[in-house]
């Protein structure tokens, strides 16, 4: 069993915002299992199905980005599940829009949320998929960047990373962390 955590902020001012789209993937990734989100055993919603015979449990944490970790924690648990099967996917300043990079493990790289999960694990030692968003902003204006929607004129290179995204997590779930990350790195 694989679970998949999208990281983002609950309530529909946050919506389609770039740091939503750990959200937005694993809600493309419940239309393609043809599964819905429910009420969890935590402080999270979460929908369970199956791709390629393997169990994949979908969580969003209902908690704010930066408390993610509480969420991510009482995941494992419920379903008794190793971190190193558990995919963590987030929007990353430090990567170019349209990239995407999967990693066994690593720091948060300034990320609040993962640093929270990184602290409520007490272990860095956990599969993400970083999606790129850029860092086309002022200085001072980075919460201004990540809670915008991407511009018109990158919607269609956001999509593509998306869909990249979408794919990689499947495989990650289907063939393991190694052989998705040689395939979609």
């Amino acid at each position: 069993m694989s679970i998949i955590v999208g990281l983002g902020n609950i309530g529909s001012k946050y919506d389609g915002t770039r740091h939503n789209i750990g959200f937005d993937i694993v809600d493309d990734i419940a239309k393609t299992l043809s599964v819905t989100f429910g009420p969890g055993n935590g402080p999270f919603v979460v929908a369970e199905g199956r791709h390629k015979g393997r169990k994949i449990v979908l969580v969003k944490p209902t908690t704010y980005m930066n408390l993610s970790g509480t969420a991510v924690k009482k995941a494992l648990a419920k379903y008794r599940t190793d971190k190193k099967d558990c995919l963590i996917v987030y929007d990353d300043l430090n990567l170019p829009l349209g990239t995407n990079r999967m990693k066994e493990k690593g720091s948060a790289g300034g990320h609040n949320g993962i640093a929270d999960i990184i602290e409520k694990l007490g272990s860095s030692d956990f599969p993400r998929l970083r999606f790129g968003i850029g860092d086309n902003f002022s200085r001072g204006r980075q919460v201004d960047y990540v809670l915008a929607p991407f511009e018109v004129d990158e919607l269609e290179l956001a999509a593509q990373a998306r869909k990249h995204a979408h794919d990689a997590a499947l495989a990650f779930a289907s063939i393991g962390i190694e052989r998705a990350m040689n395939f979609y790195n």
